[in-house]
């Protein structure tokens, strides 16, 4: 299998097409070595266009989803973000390429391990990983920051996410039920946010959201 040729296929027939065409993120998508950041029983599957098994029932994002989250949320080189969701660390790659900083934060510790040597392979170090529950009201943000991305979805709009965004920044999150949800983004411009809706898709939920109805962020 030629994996360099696959690669760019993903890019020119999965992400382009789906109204991607920011070349920052096209370059990113294509220079990042998605295969190394798929587990070793699926990678033949690595560049194909459905959602990667990564256990724990979580999987790697479609690459056309992880193409548009990435253009919406316009990172800048100076960009401080947070990724909820670490999962193998390919998303984590791709912010940490075009970004400044990325805090990249998950409820599983081997995800953690695995992205941590997934992310050394391909010499990527600005970043920093962590154990952490986004939604357990006990933990605190210490910063706040450009752009975030949350790779789960949530049943119904909270606040939690935009309220850790800094004036101008950028939040892509999903919202809603199957078997319609809504990609949304947000941006804290002029001391208010301003969300609009992108697309219709759907994504698992984030662990523990539907136990958490009560949200009072």
């Amino acid at each position: 299998m030629n994996l360099e040729q696959a690669r760019f296929n993903m890019v020119e027939q999965q992400v382009r097409p789906w109204s991607v065409l920011d070349a920052t993120v096209l370059q990113t998508m294509e220079s990042i070595p998605r295969d190394v950041f798929t587990p070793a029983e699926q990678i033949s599957l690595a560049y194909a266009d459905i959602e990667i098994p990564l256990g724990h029932g979580e999987s790697m994002l479609f690459p056309r989803v992880e193409g548009r989250m990435l253009q919406e949320l316009e990172l800048d080189i100076d960009d401080e973000c947070l990724l909820v969701g670490t999962g193998s660390g390919y998303t984590t790659a791709c912010i940490a390429s075009m970004a400044k900083h990325v805090d990249s934060i998950d409820i599983y510790d081997d995800f953690l391990e695995r992205a941590e040597s997934n992310l050394a392979s391909v010499n990527i170090a600005n970043y920093n990983l962590e154990n952490k529950d986004a939604l357990a009201s006990g933990n605190v943000f210490d910063k706040k920051y450009n752009a975030i991305a949350v790779t789960g979805s949530i049943p119904e709009y909270i606040n939690r996410f935009e309220e850790l965004l800094k004036p101008g920044g950028r939040l892509f999150i999903v919202v809603g039920t199957d078997p319609v949800m809504h990609a949304l983004k947000i941006e804290h411009q002029d001391n208010k946010f301003i969300r609009t809706s992108l697309f219709e898709t759907s994504l698992k939920p984030l662990v523990g959201v539907e136990h958490k109805p009560e949200f009072s962020f």
